[in-house]
């Protein structure tokens, strides 16, 4: 198929329009991505944090009973965190640092580690979304 002049640049601005909305879409931390099951919530009864998950991309925590998932990429370059045992996220790429909450306590990084979709299914299951990177 030959395209005129208008019709390309027609074509390449939609293209990059709809690429432009896929990046702002993994990075709001929408649910685009796909589902990990962490296991069991029973897995989790006791408060802190789990990094079971690291490799997957994301840290289960339990505050008061309560589970979240928080990412375990740095929002600075995306390297893996790594848990510490007060609680808080260290990144060994750059040296940033996040709080238990996840929100940036040294930089270089600017940005809040954000919390990931996460639901218990029918068996008990959490079920956590993982954004694609």
């Amino acid at each position: 198929m030959i395209v005129n002049r208008r019709q390309f640049l027609l074509l390449t601005a939609g293209l990059a329009a709809g690429c432009q909305a896929v990046k702002e879409d993994v990075n709001s931390g929408a649910t685009t991505g796909h589902p990990v099951n962490a296991g069991p919530v029973s897995n989790f009864a006791a408060d802190g944090v789990y990094n079971n998950f690291r490799d997957h991309g994301f840290f289960v925590i339990c505050e008061g009973g309560k589970l979240s998932a928080l990412s375990a990429i740095c929002t600075h370059r995306k390297c893996k965190l790594v848990a510490e045992r007060d609680g808080s996220f260290y990144c060994k790429c750059h040296g940033s640092t996040f709080d238990p909450a996840g929100h940036v306590t040294t930089g270089p990084a600017t940005r809040d580690l954000p919390v990931l979709p996460s639901h218990t299914d029918e068996q008990g299951q959490l079920i956590v979304t993982v954004p694609v990177m």
